[in-house]
């Protein structure tokens, strides 16, 4: 597929967590739209490897950046590597995030400050250390947050759900700081994806039987979410910062 001028990409993009599921396939999305592509791993550098084999035999240029997106040195050494490497960023997916299930009575103070680290703290340090990038190489940038249907409410997620929740206030509030320097920042909210993670809690029976109760009939496919990623970091969404598009099938209007 020829994508039109407006999607193209160009430039360097980092996605976080891009080891597996939507961030993989956001990393390959954005390559096709001509981005070169650094690819952040934490604990699966072999498909991170494989992922970056697979851009490079696409025609593009593709490298890993390893560290943990909760700390803020290795955020800015991230950005500095995949800089370093492929050139001025344009392109941040902060994509990473963890949901380890837990009861309410049960989750702990460990827990809570783990998920809030790594899905909104994360999101933020990546944010912050990629428009400074931005604004000193004069790039206007685009910052892609992802959040979540989940930010409603899970009985077993609320430090979870706080999280997602806190992506959406923080990607509105660091659209209006970054609109002087005209870098947008937007979020993705994706529903029920066939990733690994929702495998934690239901089995393929379970799955089908709730993509059977969304709107349009079926769970989403991670390249269903990262194709919202492409759009809202491309030139087709130029006069768009602060939103946050739901890709979940219709499930809010159930």
């Amino acid at each position: 597929m020829t994508l039109p001028t407006s999607r193209l990409i160009g430039g360097c993009a980092l996605v976080t967590g891009a080891q597996q599921g939507i961030g993989m396939a956001t990393a390959r999305a954005l390559a096709q739209a001509g981005a070169d592509v650094a690819i952040n791993w934490f604990d699966d550098e072999h498909a991170a490897q494989a992922l970056v084999a697979d851009i490079v035999a696409s025609g593009r240029k593709a490298i890993t950046v390893h560290g943990d997106v909760a700390v803020a040195r290795d955020a800015r050494r991230m950005i500095d590597e995949a800089a370093d490497q492929l050139g001025p960023i344009t392109t941040l997916v902060n994509n990473a995030g963890v949901f380890p299930r837990s009861e309410f009575l049960e989750l702990d103070e460990t827990q809570w400050d783990h998920v809030l680290g790594v899905n909104l703290k994360g999101t933020f340090l990546m944010a912050q250390a990629a428009a400074r990038h931005m604004v000193s190489e004069q790039v206007q940038g685009a910052i892609v947050n992802v959040s979540s249907s989940a930010m409603r409410g899970h009985p077993l997620g609320v430090h979870y759900a706080a999280s997602k929740t806190g992506v959406v206030g923080l990607t509105r509030a660091a659209a209006l700081a970054l609109a002087p320097y005209k870098i947008r920042v937007n979020a993705v909210a994706p529903g029920l994806t066939d990733t690994a993670q929702p495998r934690v809690e239901f089995g393929e029976t379970e799955l089908c039987e709730a993509g059977a109760q969304i709107p349009l009939g079926q769970i989403a496919q991670p390249e269903d979410i990262a194709d919202v990623v492409v759009f809202l970091a491309s030139g087709a969404a130029r006069f768009v910062t602060g939103a946050v598009l739901h890709a979940n099938g219709g499930s809010y209007l159930a």
